[in-house]
């Protein structure tokens, strides 16, 4: 019996330790300072902005406003609403901008399938750079020209840096510092480690050609998982541009934070599955496998949930093997707050702490309802406006 709980242990502290290990290593890579090279020329590409806009009435006339507002040459720069059961006085609010709206209507609405029919009405040679921005972002007016740097050096496919213009709820609050967290994590301190940055939907940008390729073999409602693990696939790197903000809005309230997180976990599972199918060609591709391994990790909320958790049962059980469980809980809470932006450690985020065992026990909970995210689109309603207090 004794050595059933100690093999049972040891093999707990092994599945979560190891994730714990991969973000203190990645989170302290994301300290060094990255200087990204220029190629000291100036020419000027062509970029359309797709905005995916599913019953997004209440925030995309001002995203649209907001992307049209551009230091850019106009001739260089479209935008294109794809406006997927929008209201009828919407779509004619956006007809009066100096933007394309494409209407669409899917039996199962996705964002790949709006992605998709968007590059089919644009056609081969619409562009040199695509952009995908969500319905709720927002930029600063030199975001095309900072991505039109980006991509001097023969980039194929970028991350911007996509963070909080809202932290008004407790819930968004701990959604903004999870946010940066991955941004430390799993883009820039894999930058740093000259590995590839994670996509994660929006703010990202892609040669045309490659993209217009690419997004047809999208098939889930994971559309970001799927174009990271082609471009890995195809050894294609992906960079991560920290100075190039995006700004999303994050989920209020629980039940929101709920709905958006089964979708992330789902695509997260069944990216997995489908990728797992190229193990072996994975060994010889050091971006690929470790995409895969990242994938098999454990929703970063149930780590924080677990091992506080077991770290108490075996104090009071066995209290002689404690030690190393209280170790890697401090190395968990070191990686995590490396990682969170030191403007975000104020009154609001220490607050929101006391939320958290609510947001771990809504993980938990949507591990046990993914049947039917594969093919299901979970929308997000918008519900945050810019003239609300965001700090």
């Amino acid at each position: 019996m004794v050595t059933l709980f100690k093999i049972i242990e040891w093999a707990l502290f092994i599945v979560l330790g190891v994730p714990v290990a991969y973000f203190l290593v990645f989170s302290l890579a994301s300290l060094a300072k990255h200087k990204r090279k220029r190629s000291g020329t100036s020419e000027r590409r062509r970029f359309i902005t797709l905005l995916p806009a599913y019953k997004a009435d209440s925030v995309i006339l001002s995203t649209s406003s907001n992307l049209l507002d551009q230091d850019y040459p106009k001739e260089l720069y479209k935008v294109v609403v794809i406006a997927d059961s929008l209201k009828p006085e919407t779509l004619e609010e956006l007809k009066k901008l100096p933007l394309i709206v494409k209407e669409v209507s899917f039996e199962k609405s996705s964002k790949a399938k709006a992605l998709q029919s968007a590059v089919d009405f644009l056609g081969p040679d619409a562009t040199d750079i695509v952009t995908i921005v969500d319905a709720d972002n927002l930029v600063d007016n030199d975001f095309i020209t900072r991505l039109n740097d980006a991509f001097e050096l023969g980039t194929v496919a970028v991350q911007t840096h996509r963070t909080a213009k809202n932290r008004n709820t407790p819930t968004a609050v701990l959604d903004a510092a999870s946010e940066e967290i991955n941004n430390s994590i799993f883009r820039k301190g894999h930058n740093a480690l000259c590995l590839s940055s994670a996509l994660i939907g929006s703010g990202m940008a892609f040669d045309y050609e490659w993209f217009r390729n690419n997004i047809q073999l999208c098939t889930t409602s994971g559309e970001d998982k799927e174009l990271e693990i082609l471009l890995l696939k195809q050894r294609i790197h992906i960079d991560y541009l920290e100075d190039v903000l995006v700004y999303d809005e994050k989920v209020q309230a629980g039940n929101v934070y709920y709905d958006q997180r089964r979708r992330w976990i789902a695509a997260q599972f069944y990216s997995l599955a489908s990728a797992a199918k190229g193990i072996p060609s994975a060994l010889g591709n050091l971006d690929y496998f470790d995409k895969l391994i990242q994938w098999c990790f454990p929703p970063r909320m149930l780590l924080m949930g677990l091992i506080p958790l077991l770290a108490i049962i075996i104090t009071i059980f066995a209290p002689a093997r404690a030690m190393k469980w209280w170790v890697l809980l401090l190395s968990l809470l070191a990686a995590l707050l490396i990682a969170v932006p030191k403007a975000q450690f104020d009154k609001k985020f220490w607050n929101a702490l006391i939320s958290s065992p609510m947001l771990v026990f809504f993980t938990l909970k949507n591990l046990f309802r993914l049947k039917g995210t594969k093919d299901n689109f979970i929308h997000t309603e918008h519900t945050y406006h810019n003239d609300e207090n965001s700090n």
